[in-house]
C-alpha cells in the first residue's frame, strides 16, 4: 500500500496505443455517471458494522423495482453474513433523464445509454476484490437480448458497449459482458445522476487530490491544484469532467474516476464512518433510494453479505482496472491477449498486481538459495495464498490503497 501522492499523469506515456477522444465523437457533457459507481461500490464496501442500519425498514423500503437477469440465483436470501463464495456484480450508469432534477437537462433530452459500465469481483476466499471499468466507445458483440417489452432483440457482431443498455436494458448490457469475458454476472445495479450526490454526502465528503489545476467549462468544474473534499454537486462535477482531466479523453477520466473511488473506499471503510450511525444509515439510504437493482441483489440481506464479504480485504487487495483497449476508427477495441489475459486471472480468483507496481518487482519475494531455513519455523501453506497475476503494461489502474492525484487539465490547453 503507497501512502504518497503520484499524480496520474505519471503513466501517460503508456497510452499510446489508448483511443484519444478528441478524435472521437464528441458526447454531451452530461452523459457521464461515473458517479453510478460511487454510489453503488461505497455501499458495497461498507464494514459489517452497518448491518443494523442496512436492515431497517425505511431502508428496505427505498429499494426500486428489480430487474430479472438470465443467469441469477433463486431462493431465499443469505444470512446477514459474510455472502459464501466469490461475487460478480456489474454496475452500469444510464444517461437517461427521467426522474432526474430539471437541472440536468429535459427527461427526453438524450437516450438510455450505459456511460459507465464497471464489473465488481469478489474472489471466493474473500482475500481479493477488483473493480473493472469497461470504456462506454469500446466495439463488442452484443448476444440476442430479451426485450422488455416482449420478445426478443437479434444478436449484433459489433456494437459500442453503452448502446446495450437501449437495445435490452439492464440484463442485456449483463449478458453482453458475460459474453465478452467468459464470467457468469448474477447481481447487477443500474444507478442514474442523483446517486453520488447522495452518498458523497452521506459521508460527509470525499476527499481528493488534483495535481494540476482542473478547468472544465462543460461540466462546470474549477479545481485548483491541491486537496478537496467534495460531495453534493461537486463530487458529481470531479466525476463528470473529461475536458478538464489529463488529455480529455474517456480513458483519462475512468482515471480520474478511480481517484475519486479509492478515496470513496477508505472514507467508507475508516472508523469514523463505521462508527457514526448516521452516515451508515444515510449511506444505506442513499443506494437503495438511486438504484435499480436485479432481481437477485433486490434485497436489503444480499446487499449486506456482499458488504460483510469485502469488509476484511486489505485496501492493497482491492484494485481498479481498465479493461485495455486499443484505438479503432471510432472507437476502441479489446487489446489481445491482454484483454483476455485480465479476465481469466478474475475467473481463477488470482490477485491483480498492476505493471510497475513494486510489489511486482520485490526482490525479497524472490527466494534466496543461500538462505538458511530455521527448522522450528511453521511451513507456510501455499493453499492459504491466493495467486498473484502481474498485469500487462497495457492494464491500467491504481489499487483502493493508493493516495493518488488527479491529472488537471487547464482551458489553454484544451
Amino acid at each position: 500500500m503507497s501512502d504518497e501522492l503520484r499524480p496520474r499523469s505519471t503513466r501517460s506515456k503508456k497510452l499510446s496505443t489508448i483511443a484519444r477522444h478528441g478524435r472521437l465523437r464528441r458526447s454531451n457533457p452530461f452523459v457521464t455517471v461515473a458517479k453510478v459507481l460511487a454510489a453503488s461500490l461505497a455501499v458495497l464496501l461498507v464494514s459489517g458494522a452497518s448491518v443494523a442500519a442496512i436492515a431497517t425498514y425505511d431502508v428496505a423500503s427505498s429499494v426500486q423495482e428489480s430487474v430479472p437477469l438470465a443467469n441469477e440465483t433463486e431462493g431465499p436470501a443469505p444470512k446477514i453474513d459474510a455472502i459464501p463464495g466469490g461475487v460478480n456484480l456489474l454496475v452500469v450508469g444510464s444517461d437517461s433523464r427521467k426522474g432526474q432534477d430539471a437541472s440536468f437537462g429535459p427527461e427526453d433530452s438524450t437516450g438510455d445509454l450505459n456511460d459507465v459500465t464497471m464489473l465488481l469481483h469478489i474472489s471466493e476466499d474473500h482475500t481479493n476484490a477488483s473493480v473493472i471499468s469497461f470504456p462506454r466507445d469500446m466495439y463488442v458483440p452484443i448476444p440476442e437480448c430479451p426485450d422488455p417489452a416482449g420478445g426478443t432483440f437479434d444478436a449484433m457482431s459489433s456494437q459500442k458497449i453503452n448502446t446495450t443498455l437501449t437495445y435490452g436494458g439492464l440484463a442485456c448490457t449483463v449478458l453482453t459482458v458475460e459474453k465478452l469475458t467468459g464470467l457468469s454476472i448474477p447481481y447487477a445495479a443500474e444507478v442514474q445522476f442523483d446517486g453520488v450526490m447522495a452518498m458523497s454526502t452521506a459521508v460527509g465528503g470525499v476527499p481528493v487530490c488534483v495535481a494540476e489545476d482542473i478547468e472544465d467549462e462543460y461540466t462546470n468544474t474549477y479545481l485548483p491544484a491541491g486537496m478537496h473534499t467534495l460531495e453534493g454537486l461537486e463530487a458529481l462535477q470531479f466525476l463528470r469532467t473529461r475536458h478538464g482531466v489529463g488529455d480529455g479523453s474517456d480513458l483519462t477520466r475512468i482515471s480520474n474516476q478511480q481517484v475519486f473511488l479509492s478515496s470513496l473506499v477508505r472514507t467508507v471503510k475508516s472508523a469514523s464512518t463505521l462508527s457514526d450511525p448516521v452516515k451508515v444509515y444515510s449511506l444505506a439510504k442513499a443506494v437503495t433510494a438511486n438504484m435499480n437493482l436485479s432481481t437477485s441483489l433486490n434485497d436489503v440481506s444480499t446487499l449486506a453479505s456482499i458488504a460483510v464479504a469485502l469488509k476484511d480485504i486489505d485496501l492493497s487487495k482491492v484494485v481498479f482496472v481498465q479493461a485495455p483497449t486499443g484505438n479503432v476508427d471510432g472507437g476502441v477495441e479489446p487489446i489481445q491477449p491482454d484483454f483476455d489475459d485480465l479476465f481469466t486471472a478474475v475467473e481463477d480468483d488470482d490477485s491483480l498486481q498492476l505493471a510497475g507496481d513494486p510489489a511486482a518487482e520485490d526482490p525479497a519475494a524472490i527466494p534466496d538459495p543461500d538462505a538458511t531455513t530455521d527448522p522450528a519455523a511453521p511451513v507456510p501453506d501455499p493453499a492459504a495464498t491466493p495467486p498473484t497475476a502481474v498485469l500487462s503494461d497495457s492494464v491500467q489502474g491504481q489499487t483502493a490503497g493508493d493516495v493518488t492525484c488527479s491529472a488537471g487539465r487547464s482551458l489553454e490547453d484544451q
